[in-house]
């Protein structure tokens, strides 16, 4: 199995350690990793700006990137779901859609494909879970509480394998963070307070770290934390699950 590793460009320019855990724990788990030098962006803030019809260059070199991998995965559950559900390609367009139904974001990898039952990891501190609206609405990494249905969570599946880890209950778990993308430039106060309420909740129940599978939803509410002064931290899930700390 050869999977391309899918990085979104802010997480590249600003969050390089998820990078590098995401690499790790795929190696670990037996996957050969490549990482194909020229990707650029998706094109998911275009297209969520009203533009996607300029969003083709992006969409074109990431089919000639990736179309040859058995699997792609990425850190981040947008970008994923971006991809999943409008990548087009007007040269491959074959291709376009094969590469839609074999992107995964980490956690789906690990859980559905990689089926992971085990980690060796650790990471000795109270860890709250923000689930992504892209991730938990889009990708179904977990069930929403407002569904009358069975309860699941694939980032909590993986993180109650971490020794040491203890995950927080939250009073409203699946609540937006409220950045939306452009949605935190365009209506920047109703996003921050939103920001502030989830941030509120994990403080109330004692979290140390605040830990996700979307790293635009982490930066967010790290911003929010620094403005507070708060010794609270955000991690991605990848370098919570690739942990090795005494």
């Amino acid at each position: 199995m050869t999977v391309g590793l899918f990085i979104p460009c802010y997480v590249d320019q600003f969050y390089p350690k998820a990078a590098i855990a995401t690499l790790e724990l795929l190696e670990k788990a037996g996957v050969q990793v490549e990482f194909p030098a020229r990707q650029t962006c998706c094109g998911q803030p275009m297209a969520n700006s009203g533009f996607e019809h300029l969003t083709s260059g992006c969409n074109e070199l990431l089919v000639e990137n990736f179309a040859q991998y058995d699997y792609i995965v990425s850190p981040s559950g947008s970008c994923v779901l971006h991809v999943k559900e409008h990548l087009h390609s007007h040269k491959q367009e074959a291709q376009a859609q094969n590469i839609r139904g074999k992107v995964y974001e980490l956690v789906e990898f690990l859980t559905d494909v990689l089926k992971v039952e085990s980690l060796n990891a650790r990471f000795p501190h109270k860890v709250g879970l923000h689930q992504s609206c892209h991730g938990q609405r889009g990708l179904r990494l977990s069930q929403m509480t407002e569904r009358v249905e069975p309860p699941f969570s694939k980032p909590e599946q993986l993180l109650n394998l971490v020794q040491g880890l203890e995950l927080i209950p939250l009073s409203r778990k699946d609540e937006c963070c409220g950045f939306g993308g452009t949605f935190c430039v365009t209506e920047e106060a109703v996003s921050v307070k939103m920001g502030k309420d989830r941030i509120t909740d994990h403080l109330q129940h004692g979290a140390e770290v605040i830990t996700g599978s979307d790293m635009s939803c982490l930066m967010h509410l790290e911003g929010i934390l620094r403005r507070q002064k708060s010794n609270v931290k955000v991690m991605h899930i990848a370098e919570i699950l690739n942990a090795q700390e005494a």
